[in-house]
C-alpha cells in the first residue's frame, strides 16, 4: 500500500524523488522520507503527514547526492511517528532501506539479532535493514556491489512475508539494491540512469522502458547497468518491456480532481476495452487472450470470480452475464476469503482473478490456490506487467489507463465490459443465437453515448448532492443485476464522503434493515425498466411508507417514477444485462459531489490505498 521511488544517475535525486513521491500520492501514506548518498557521506530526511511537510523540510536543508531512495508509508506495524517513518538504518546509519509488505516473522529475527542492535521504530522494516547489516559486516570484502547483494539475498533467505526493497550502503556508493517476495516494484531505465518504484505511474515523466522484477527476485543497479538474480544467487536474464501508457494521461487535463476526469473517460476507455474484441455480423465475441481451445471452453462446467472491493462487484454482474448467456453456474468470491474455505476445483472449473493493480495480495493468494488445485485460471487486469498479468495463464487487458484516485470508476465499467464480452463467447458455444449476441453487441456499441448523456447531468447531480451532504446515514436499493450496482454505490459513498452506507436487496428490507429507515435515511434505489421493476417499484414504496426520502435512478420516460421520488436521475434504456454500465455512473457522479460538498479528501480518502499489497 506504501510507494517506493528510487534514482540513481547524474542528476540530483532530491527533486526526482520528491516528485515521484507526489505521483504515488494516490496509493495512501501518512508519512514520507528519503535518504540520498553523496560520496561517502548519506543523509535522511522524513516527515509527517503530506508530502509537502517533506517538502518544506527540503526547502530549508539542501541533500546533495545523485543516488537516492525514498518512501510513502501507510502505517502497519507501530504508530504515525517520525521514528516509524521511512527510510529506516541499521544500527551505525550507513545502511538505509525502503520497504513495502509485511516481515510476518520480525520477533523471530530481532530475537536472532539479540541484544547487539538498537531500534529506533516499532516497525517491522527497521528489524529487516539491521538483519542485512549484520550479513554485510560478516563479508569478507565490504567494498563491492557484489557484497550488498549477496548480504540483501543472505538475509532475504531468513525473512517470511512480503517485500518491496531498496537498499543503499553509503559504503559502496553508487549502487541501489532492489528485491520483491509479493508486492511490486518496477526498474525504469533511462539514459545513464535508473529508477525504482512501486509501480510505474512515478516513472512515466522519465522513461517508458521498465523492467518488473518477479518474486524472489534482487537486481544490483547502478547507473550504467542492472543485474538481476534469484535468492540462490543465480543470474536471471530480463526482457525490456515498454508502457503503453503516457503521463499526460496520468495528469487531471483541466479537471479539478483526478476522480471527476476518470469518471469522465469512461466513454473513451470503454471504445479502448471492447476495440477488437467483437464480430457484430456473427454475434460473437473474440478475447484471444483466453488462452484456450474450443474443447477445453466447452469443458467449463463452472466458473469462479474471485476479486476484492469494487472488482468484486465487477464480478457479481459477471456472474449474471455467464448464467444468462452461457448458462454456466457462476459464483463470486471475495479473494481474502477464498483461499480459507478450502474451495473445491477441478479441470472443469474457470477462475477469473479480477483486479485494477494486478498486485492485489489476496486476489493472488487466491488464484494462487486455484491454480494448485487444477483449474483454469485467466486475469481481468488493468495494469500491463503485473504480477496476476503473469501469474496467470491467460486473460484480458481492460486498457482503462491509469487509475490515480484511490476510488476506482472506469475500472469498474472495463470489467463489467469485459466480463460481458467473455459470458458472449461462451455462450456462443453453448445457446446464444447469432441474433441475440448481435443485438447485444449492438446495444454494447451504443453504450459510450448514452454515458455522455448521463455525464452531462453532472450539474443537476452536483445541486441534488448539496442536499443529502447533511445526512449522516445512506441506504442503496437495488435488485437482480443492479444489486451489485448498489453495493458499488454505497461503497463509493462511504469511502469519498465518510457517510455510513449500506446496500441491501430490494427484497430484504424487510428482513430487518426497515428499523433503520425514517427521516433521517435517504435511501438511493435503482429502479430502471426491466423485469424486475414491479417489484423495485413495491419495495420503494415500502421505503416511502417509512418516512425515509427516496432518489431514484430511473429509465428516461418513466413518468410514474416521479410519483415516488423525491429526487430523480433518469438514464437511457439498454438492455438489462448492459444496465450497470451506466446505472453506475449517477451515482459515482454523486458520491463525487457530497465529498466535495463535506470538502473531503477526494482522490485519497482517509486511511485507505490504491494498491492493496498486504493481507
Amino acid at each position: 500500500m506504501c510507494g517506493i521511488i528510487g534514482y540513481i544517475g547524474d542528476k540530483p535525486a532530491a527533486p526526482i524523488l520528491l516528485q515521484g513521491l507526489r505521483r504515488l500520492e494516490y496509493r495512501g501514506y501518512d508519512s514520507a522520507g528519503m535518504a540520498i548518498q553523496h560520496g561517502a557521506t548519506m543523509a535522511r530526511i522524513r516527515a509527517l503527514g503530506k508530502i509537502e511537510n517533506l517538502a518544506t523540510c527540503l526547502k530549508t536543508e539542501t541533500i546533495p547526492g545523485t543516488v537516492g531512495i525514498a518512501h510513502t508509508r501507510w502505517a502497519t506495524h507501530g504508530g504515525v511517528t517520525k521514528e516509524n517513518a521511512h527510510p529506516h538504518t541499521g544500527c551505525h546509519e550507513k545502511l538505509a532501506i525502503v520497504h513495502n509488505g509485511i516481515i510476518e516473522n520480525y520477533r523471530e529475527i530481532k530475537e536472532h539479532l539479540g541484544d547487539t542492535h538498537t531500534y529506533e521504530s516499532e516497525t517491522d522494516s527497521e528489524i529487516l535493514a539491521h538483519l542485512i547489516e549484520e550479513h554485510f559486516h560478516s563479508m569478507d570484502a565490504k567494498d563491492s556491489v557484489d557484497a550488498l547483494r549477496l548480504a540483501v539475498e543472505q538475509a532475504l533467505t531468513h525473512v517470511r512475508g512480503t517485500y518491496g526493497i531498496a537498499v543503499m550502503h553509503k559504503d559502496i556508493p553508487n549502487c541501489v539494491i532492489a528485491a520483491r517476495m509479493g508486492s511490486p516494484l518496477v526498474i525504469g531505465i533511462g539514459e545513464n540512469e535508473h529508477y525504482i518504484a512501486s509501480d510505474a505511474t512515478p516513472l512515466l515523466v522519465h522513461t517508458k522502458k521498465v523492467i518488473y522484477l518477479e518474486d524472489g527476485e534482487i537486481a544490483q543497479i547502478t547507473k550504467d547497468e542492472i543485474h538481476t538474480f534469484t535468492l540462490q544467487d543465480d543470474e536471471v536474464e530480463k526482457c525490456v518491456e515498454e508502457i503503453e501508457w503516457d503521463d499526460e494521461q496520468a495528469q487531471k487535463q483541466g479537471f479539478d480532481h483526478f476522480l471527476i476526469k476518470e469518471i469522465h473517460d469512461q466513454p473513451t476507455v470503454f471504445k479502448d476495452a471492447i476495440r477488437g474484441r467483437y464480430n457484430v455480423e456473427d454475434g460473437t465475441a473474440h478475447l484471444g487472450g483466453l488462452n484456450m481451445t474450443i474443447k477445453e471452453m466447452q469443458s467449463i462446467n463452472r466458473v469462479i470470480l474471485i476479486a476484492c472491493g469494487t472488482a468484486s462487484y465487477a464480478g457479481m454482474i459477471g456472474k449474471y452475464a455467464f448464467e444468462r448467456l452461457a448458462g454456466i453456474p457462476a459464483e463470486v468470491d471475495v479473494a481474502s476469503e477464498f483461499r480459507y474455505r478450502d474451495p473445491v476445483l477441478d479441470k472443469h472449473t474457470l477462475v477469473f482473478a479480477i483486479s485494477q493493480s494486478g498486485e492485489t495480495a489476496d486476489t493472488l493468494a487466491a488464484l494462487r490456490e486455484a491454480k494448485r488445485k487444477g483449474a483454469f485460471v485467466r486475469g481481468v487486469v488493468n495494469v500491463i506487467g503485473s504480477t496476476i498479468a503473469r501469474e496467470t495463464d491467460g486473460g484480458t487487458y481492460i486498457h482503462a489507463g491509469p487509475e490515480i484516485s484511490v476510488a476506482s470508476t472506469k475500472v469498474f465499467t472495463n470489467m463489467v465490459a469485459i466480463l460481458t464480452l467473455y459470458a458472449l463467447q461462451f455462450g456462443r458455444l453453448k445457446r446464444v443465437t447469432p441474433a441475440t449476441g448481435k443485438r447485444l453487441l449492438t446495444a454494447l456499441l451504443e453504450i459510450p453515448e448514452k454515458m455522455n448523456t448521463i455525464l452531462a447531468q453532472k450539474e443537476c447531480i452536483n445541486d441534488m448532492a448539496k442536499k443529502y451532504s447533511s445526512y449522516e446515514h445512506m441506504f442503496f436499493l437495488g435488485r437482480g443485476i443492479n444489486f451489485p450496482v448498489a453495493l458499488e454505490g454505497a461503497l463509493k459513498c462511504k469511502e469519498l464522503s465518510y457517510i455510513h452506507c449500506e446496500a441491501y436487496p430490494g427484497g430484504e428490507l424487510k428482513h430487518g434493515p426497515f428499523a433503520l429507515l425514517g427521516k433521517g435515511v435517504p435511501v438511493f434505489a435503482v429502479m430502471t425498466k426491466n423485469q424486475l421493476y414491479d417489484k423495485m417499484r413495491s419495495n420503494i414504496e415500502e421505503v416511502r411508507a417509512r418516512g425515509s426520502r427516496v432518489i431514484i435512478i430511473a429509465t428516461e420516460g418513466d413518468e410514474q417514477a416521479k410519483e415516488l421520488a423525491d429526487d430523480i436521475i433518469y438514464v437511457p434504456p439498454t438492455m438489462e444485462l448492459l444496465e450497470p454500465l451506466l446505472n453506475t455512473i449517477p451515482l459515482q457522479l454523486f458520491s463525487y459531489y457530497i465529498s466535495l460538498a463535506l470538502e473531503r479528501d477526494i482522490d485519497r480518502p482517509r486511511n485507505l490505498a490504491k494498491s492493496v499489497t498486504v493481507e
